[in-house]
């Protein structure tokens, strides 16, 4: 482990204690896997994507092994019947610097609106810190308005990149034949944007250059309008295209909806 120096020990027992609150308001426990938990981390990925979307056994056992980021959401004191209610995984990376890419994160359809998502993104970061790493990646599809809340509001992250069509047709239990257009984001752990998130303190009014309007249930969409949902998402590749511009990123308004911004992403409310 790399040796934490004081100011980063005391950011780290901070954000175990944010971590163990959250866990808390959930009724649950997060924590790296168990070997005899592994089947039915498995089990819960499954049930998300679909059958054999996920990683096999033998990448989570190998993951498990090496010490990688596997985290479960359990029940303190787990009763008859049950298990994981939520599980996380990640794995460390060194493109455009060394970095923690969480890659996957679901939780039991019967348990959610508790905030274990949350919770295991905030062991995550806990975790990360603990062992000197001050950043974590994932992607997420922009047009999912709850998604593009928590990850931009709720825990700080920002968009660094938009990546058209960046898993390829997926054909799994979300994405369906759609496209898998993907922002990818950066979450600076111990920056003053992550800490004004976290301590939920009002985000700015950013100042806009462009942007796009939301649906407020894109999945549903999706789900009962595809031909709609077809048409936002060609609007969205055409107004992302002003995230070409390196100065620019996307925000979201008081309305949920994108504003493309070039402000300071660590400035406070006024």
């Amino acid at each position: 482990m790399i040796e934490v120096q004081p100011r980063a020990a005391a950011g780290w027992r901070a954000a175990i204690e944010l971590a163990d609150a959250a866990d808390a308001r959930a009724g649950i426990e997060t924590r790296q896997a168990a070997g005899g938990e592994l089947d039915e981390m498995l089990a819960r990925f499954e049930a998300t994507w679909g059958e054999g979307r996920g990683p096999d056994r033998s990448m989570l056992q190998a993951l498990a092994h090496a010490g990688g980021t596997l985290l479960v959401a359990v029940p303190p004191r787990p009763a008859a019947g049950t298990g994981v209610l939520g599980a996380a995984l990640g794995f460390v990376g060194w493109e455009g610097g060394f970095h923690l890419h969480s890659h996957m994160n679901a939780v039991d359809p019967a348990a959610r609106g508790r905030g274990i998502g949350l919770a295991l993104k905030l062991r995550q970061r806990a975790i990360c810190l603990e062992h000197g790493i001050d950043e974590i990646r994932w992607t997420f599809d922009p047009l999912i308005r709850r998604n593009a809340r928590m990850n931009l509001v709720r825990l700080g992250a920002e968009v660094i990149a938009y990546h058209p069509d960046f898993y390829g047709r997926l054909d799994d239990a979300i994405t369906g034949a759609d496209r898998s257009d993907r922002f990818e984001v950066r979450w600076r752990l111990d920056s003053v944007r992550t800490d004004r998130a976290l301590a939920m303190r009002p985000q700015p009014t950013w100042s806009a250059r462009g942007g796009l309007a939301l649906d407020p249930d894109f999945e549903r969409l999706r789900a009962n309008a595809p031909a709609d949902a077809a048409r936002l998402r060609e609007r969205s590749r055409d107004a992302f295209v002003a995230l070409a511009d390196p100065e620019l990123r996307p925000e979201l308004d008081a309305a949920g909806d994108y504003v493309f911004t070039s402000d300071d992403p660590d400035r406070e409310a006024e």
